[in-house]
């Protein structure tokens, strides 16, 4: 939004040119969201609690997270929605990528968030197959848009670039959206495994 409001005027204000460059967009961004974040993050929790909104520890799980107990739940709601909000006020919106990212946040947040209301009613949750399979349809949706449907695509679009190695650019032709798909579906699950390890997902 910002983008669409400023960048246009910096003709006749030349500081407001900044607005046209993606690093300055991205960290002002970034700091949007930590800041959205501190702002509503203790409101949430507040609102989680009131509600009985809280973790439930499974009994095989490891006895350190016994401690955890009561903890409220759906922390995701937060981070999907600082991530929704800072985005439409700092990307350029005329970018279908951007909306495409958008999309595929709230695909894999909804997953998310049917999988807590699953568990808060007391089951243990979506299946590992039920799970597996919508974020194998989302980013197969993701990868045939990018590579049959995307107007913007260029023939270069299927190679693959390695850092470091800029003569080895393999052409995975139909096979990259079988790369796609291991990619998203990979993230994905590296973050959800390791998310209830204290720290373990801030790498991913």
């Amino acid at each position: 939004m910002f983008y669409h409001i400023f960048y246009p005027l910096s003709t006749d204000y030349s500081f407001l040119n900044v607005f046209k460059y993606i690093t300055f967009r991205s960290a002002y961004s970034g700091i949007t969201a930590l800041g959205l974040s501190l702002l509503l993050g203790k409101a949430m929790i507040g609102f989680l609690q009131k509600y009985q909104i809280r973790e439930k520890i499974r009994e095989d799980g490891p006895e350190s997270h016994s401690v955890k107990t009561g903890t409220p739940t759906m922390g995701g709601l937060l981070i999907l929605s600082t991530f929704i909000l800072s985005t439409l006020l700092w990307a350029d919106l005329g970018n279908r990528y951007i909306w495409l990212i958008v999309l595929a946040g709230l695909g894999f947040g909804a997953l998310g968030y049917f999988d807590d209301v699953k568990k808060l009613k007391g089951s243990e949750g979506l299946t590992v197959q039920q799970k597996l399979f919508v974020q194998l349809v989302l980013s197969t949706a993701i990868g045939v848009y990018l590579i049959y449907f995307d107007p913007q695509r260029v023939d270069y679009a299927t190679k693959l670039y390695v850092p470091f190695f800029k003569g080895f650019q393999p052409e995975l032709g139909d096979f990259y959206l079988l790369f796609i798909i291991f990619i998203i579906v990979g993230t994905s699950n590296a973050v959800n495994l390791t998310d209830g390890l204290d720290g373990l997902a801030i790498g991913p």
